[in-house]
């Protein structure tokens, strides 16, 4: 169901447009469809078949996407939502009343060090089905910030993410630096937001300022330089006045190193913007890790003193092994999960994409 589907069955019951915003802005905000409004009941203001069709409206509503499990770490809960096929992904409630949605179930750009990256990519997740991941949420408390982190690339599933983005910074009272659209870089992100009715806060995956390396931890993403994607991230932030969010999963070896370090400071410093630094969250029988806890205190504080604002950001769920994709490959079997061929550990090494790291931007 796209949201157009929903809207043309409201106008078919005699909804007006201010039914079916009432409609909607109940809907998302985890309410029964038929709440009335401050000064009137909804059997006084809601057409008369429009309130005959609630039951049968809620129960499809209902069907789009359910909790099938909740797993509660230190950091938040992450939540495996089954959609009405029977496809599976992935949610995170956040601290601070965040919420961390899926837009694909699976990814196709196959990043090396991505559970979801392992599974391909099986199919778009629609507008509404998104947005019934907030309304999920939002049945359990409130949320307030929506980053679109979860499974799946939102560039390659952009009509459907930007309507989602839409209706939140609308209909969903959600501030719009507020909704955060993560991509690895594409063209197409940057040609389309600076149009958009809601623009939303900007994250962009880098992990390396090599372009050999990131073409090889970012197998099937636009092959756009890193400095070009900085460029790209510069211009949105300067005319929307709202700094970037640059991803960095640390993995140890590989872009750790003083000479990666040395390469952010000349692309990064007196930018507009933030370089989010996530140590790798390891996956159940892989040969990357994550540098120990100093040399991470080391790298932001090379940073800093050079004039590069860096945060450390934790992935969510690795006290409850639910990093991106784990719980949903858990659920599916092992024997579902293709594995991508690996380089030996000593060519050039491999990513793991926003998808598990860059959720958890608050």
């Amino acid at each position: 169901m796209r949201f157009s589907d929903f809207t043309h069955r409201l106008t078919a019951l005699g909804a007006l447009p201010v039914h079916r915003g009432r409609v909607v802005r109940v809907w998302l905000n985890g309410q029964a469809l038929d709440t009335g409004t401050r000064r009137r009941s909804a059997e006084h203001f809601l057409p008369l078949a429009l309130r005959d069709a609630i039951p049968a409206l809620t129960s499809e509503l209902d069907g789009l996407a359910q909790i099938r499990s909740e797993h509660a770490g230190s950091d938040g809960s992450r939540l495996l939502v089954e959609l009405a096929d029977g496809q599976m992904v992935e949610s995170v409630l956040l601290p601070r009343d965040g919420l961390c949605v899926s837009t694909q179930v699976g990814c196709a750009v196959g990043c090396r060090f991505c559970m979801t990256g392992k599974s391909g990519l099986i199919r778009q997740v629609t507008s509404m089905e998104i947005l019934a991941q907030v309304v999920l949420a939002r049945r359990q408390r409130a949320v307030k910030k929506v980053v679109f982190m979860g499974m799946g690339e939102p560039a390659h599933n952009l009509d459907n993410v930007l309507e989602a983005i839409d209706l939140l910074g609308t209909e969903g009272n959600i501030g719009h630096k507020n909704l955060v659209f993560s991509t690895v870089g594409d063209q197409r992100v940057f040609d389309a937001l600076p149009k958009q009715r809601v623009k939303p806060a900007l994250a962009l995956s880098l992990h390396t300022t090599k372009a050999d390396l990131r073409e090889h931890l970012l197998p099937r993403a636009p092959k756009i330089a890193p400095e070009a994607l900085i460029e790209l991230g510069e211009q949105y932030a300067r005319d929307t006045d709202y700094p970037i969010q640059y991803q960095w999963t640390l993995l140890k070896g590989i872009n750790d190193g003083d000479d990666e370090l040395d390469a952010v400071v000349r692309l990064l410093k007196g930018k507009y913007g933030v370089l989010n630094v996530i140590p790798f969250n390891s996956l159940e029988g892989d040969d990357y890790q994550r540098p120990d806890a100093e040399r991470i205190r080391e790298i932001v504080r090379y940073l800093h003193d050079r004039g590069v604002l860096a945060k450390v950001r934790n992935s969510a769920g690795q006290d409850v092994d639910g990093g991106c994709g784990q719980l949903r490959a858990r659920a599916v079997g092992a024997a579902q999960v293709v594995e991508l061929r690996r380089k030996p550990a000593s060519s050039a090494h491999a990513d793991h994409r926003h998808a598990d790291a860059a959720r958890i931007i608050l």
